[in-house]
């Protein structure tokens, strides 16, 4: 295997510069760096199939940093091989408006390919990675050519595994048989704690065996450089099981507090430092050195990389010739572009169509647009007839040898897994050749809360099915009955929550979560039956909101979502009969599109001059940004009919109407909505303020990377 001076050399560069890149910033984790630093070494320069010259060299092998606070180790190493990383970007380490953050960002730094940072969802975002290499090899590959073969590599620690979403993601895995994907257990047995004896005893690796990997033993990961190579060979040969090889290391290898919890989360001080280099070689008194000799080692690599992906564009041009259809959309999705006429396959509905709960439309649109879109790709989590999620013709994405599909399937089962779901479907969109969906109640996508949250932060394009959508469900009761989840994912930047009032709307909803880059999207979706509205069209709903019960000389506006619309509607022939009151009423399916319209549309939904009411079943939080006075569910709901569970919560048109033109309500209504709404004072101004939560450029860096929902033109 021959490792000389030179490989110690790189390895012990990277330490420093983690030394170096903490201390500058005072902040950071400089311990699992140079406790991995072999490892890294090993991988990088034996094995990683990459090109710094085109970080999205679609055949490239893929790196997870999972324990992402060790960040300081994957900035070192792009640097080092050559990505656009400078040195002076180590030096900006954890600085406003770098491209060194925290934890690494996939959107911001060249060579990162998925955010990670909280534990867990970095191996979960491999597990996605796997899949869809897997799933992209066997509907592209052909005889004699074998355009996509990646391996997934991961590194993980100890708080990684202690997360349950690590469990669920890797349980999966060792179901699907992913021999494509390897991980790296950082074994050195400290966490922010201490050591990890205080809480995380149990036998890691029985745990992967029985989940279905094969585990693999290096008891040296500080200097056995040949035993790292022989377990990631080792790991390459096994084709039908993930492997985790358990690494023993030393955190902060090479400190004077090596070892300890000292240097998981802190810079080493500067005598610290002073011996390190001394120790290993370096002028103690020279920060961010890189001898040349590191440099040239790391790019001959680089270099050999570059010159593996001009062989693959050769095959590729081959390829091209014989299966053209193929390699057109190969790049095509490469791109995130989708196939050209596409969304004239969505249905389109009119007041004559029967009342059908939006589940099932949305079960519609996906059997509509699945045949024209064959990078979607979709799953449950063990909610499918619920959810409505698999078309009649679908095929599961499932291991050859169990029988129950092959790897070209397209409907992934992931179990009782919402969390891992989230993640996973995080990873499979990052790979670049698939457009992710999965189901489950909106309940549980607050289990997936995490995942959801870096979708949003690393702008990755899915979609979730959430079905189940309120009191409406019924029966199940209120631990199924979502209450706050809606204003919970509305408040996330970069998240588009949809709850669509009727087919159009359902439509509505794909096309723009479909068209939209780098946004996820969230669909609500209801169980019972919505009737078709008079006046909806997917043109109208792909602007977030509009009109859609106008009236002369009106004396309030009823604002709603999804099932309630209907309602509305509804109570304003109740209103105007009973109470000569003229109402119109407006459909606000998706909030954070509607606030990317101009501000002449959204007055002309919401005008000013007058009063206007949300009314929605869920918390009322967030619906002051466009209504006087909201009306809606500040408690949890109750088991029942879902009529009953409606009644018994006043969401019926008559007693919406008398919480209208009462003049007294008992204090102890659950409900918040106040009685002299037709009397509210009206200020300009107060429709739709968008200083109150600017949607329209979501960030977390300097407008030089802002980060935009941004709504394509519907064109039909």
């Amino acid at each position: 295997m021959g490792y000389t001076d030179t490989d110690w050399l790189a390895i012990n560069t990277i330490r420093v510069l983690a030394a170096d890149a903490t201390a500058h910033a005072n902040s950071g984790h400089p311990g699992a760096p140079m406790g991995m630093a072999p490892i890294a070494h090993v991988l990088f320069n034996k094995f990683m199939k990459f090109n710094p010259k085109n970080p999205d060299w679609v055949n490239r092998d893929r790196f997870v940093l999972s324990n992402g606070h060790g960040c300081m180790l994957q900035y070192a190493l792009l640097h080092l091989f050559g990505y656009a990383l400078s040195i002076d970007d180590l030096k900006a380490f954890r600085s406003i408006d770098s491209i060194t953050a925290g934890h690494p960002e996939s959107h911001d730094t060249p060579g990162v390919e998925v955010t990670t940072g909280p534990l867990g969802q970095g191996i979960s975002n491999a597990v996605g990675l796997a899949i869809a290499e897997a799933q992209t090899a066997a509907n592209f590959n052909k005889d004699g050519y074998k355009i996509i073969d990646n391996y997934t590599y991961c590194f993980l620690g100890d708080g990684c595994l202690m997360e349950g979403v690590s469990s669920e993601a890797c349980s999966l895995a060792g179901h699907l048989q992913l021999g494509n994907l390897i991980a790296v257990w950082d074994d050195n047995h400290i966490t922010i704690d201490g050591d990890t004896n205080v809480a995380f005893t149990e036998d890691v690796a029985k745990r992967y065996e029985a989940y279905g990997w094969q585990v693999l033993y290096v008891e040296d990961g500080d200097k056995d450089l040949e035993g790292m190579e022989k377990a990631i060979r080792e790991a390459q040969a096994c084709k039908d099981k993930p492997t985790l090889i358990k690494l023993k290391t030393t955190i902060g290898f090479g400190s004077l507090n090596q070892g300890t919890h000292s240097v998981h989360g802190a810079a080493l001080k500067a005598d610290d430092i002073k011996q390190l280099k001394s120790k290993f070689g370096f002028n103690p008194e020279e920060s961010f050195a890189v001898p040349q000799e590191v440099y040239d080692l790391y790019h001959k690599h680089s270099s050999e990389g570059a010159a593996k992906e001009e062989e693959w564009n050769k095959l590729f041009a081959e390829y091209a010739t014989k299966y053209k259809a193929e390699a057109d959309d190969l790049k095509r999705r490469v791109k995130r572009d989708l196939p050209e006429g596409w969304e004239k396959h969505l249905p389109v509905y009119t007041p004559a169509d029967p009342a059908i709960a939006s589940r099932k439309l949305s079960e519609t649109v996906l059997s509509k647009i699945e045949g024209v879109i064959p990078e979607l790709i979709g799953g449950s989590a063990d909610l499918t007839g619920s959810n409505l999620t698999r078309w009649k013709s679908a095929n599961d994405f499932q291991p050859p040898s169990t029988g129950l599909g092959s790897y070209a399937g397209r409907y992934i089962r992931y179990g009782v897994r919402e969390h891992a779901m989230g993640a996973i479907m995080n990873g499979i969109s990052a790979y670049g050749t698939l457009l992710p969906f999965g189901g489950t109640f909106l309940n549980f996508v607050s289990y997936a809360a995490g995942a959801v949250r870096l979708s949003a932060l690393a702008q990755e394009r899915l979609i979730w099915v959430a079905t189940h959508d309120s009191i409406g469900l019924g029966e199940d009761g209120p631990t199924h009955q979502p209450i706050e989840t809606l204003a919970h994912f509305r408040a996330l930047p970069n998240t588009m929550v949809w709850r669509p009032a009727d087919g159009n709307e359902t439509s509505a909803a794909y096309y723009v979560a479909l068209t939209s880059k780098h946004t996820p999207s969230i669909i609500a979706l209801s169980r019972q039956n919505l009737p078709q509205l008079e006046s909806s069209t997917i043109e109208k709903a792909i602007k977030g909101g509009y009109v859609c019960h106008e009236v002369e000389g009106a004396q309030i506006t009823l604002v709603s979502t999804g099932s309630e619309v209907c309602i509305c509607i509804d109570a304003v022939k109740e209103l105007a009969e009973k109470h000569n009151i003229k109402a119109r009423v407006v459909s606000i399916p998706c909030f954070e599109v509607f606030d990317t319209q101009s501000k002449e549309y959204r007055l002309s939904v919401l005008p000013d001059g007058i009063p206007s009411l949300s009314v929605e079943v869920m918390s009322t939080m967030g619906w002051e940004r466009y209504t006087h006075e909201q009306f809606g569910l500040n408690r949890f709901g109750a088991s029942g009919a879902y009529k009953d569970v409606y009644k018994a919560s006043y969401f019926t048109p008559i007693l919406s109407i008398w919480l209208l033109t009462v003049n007294n309500r008992s204090s102890n209504s659950p409900l918040r909505v106040s009685p002299s709404v037709l009397s509210l004072p009206l200020t300009s101004g107060r429709v739709c303020p968008t200083s109150a939560r600017p949607s329209t450029a979501h960030s977390n860096r300097s407008s030089k990377r802002e980060r935009r929902v941004t709504i394509p033109i519907m064109m039909f």
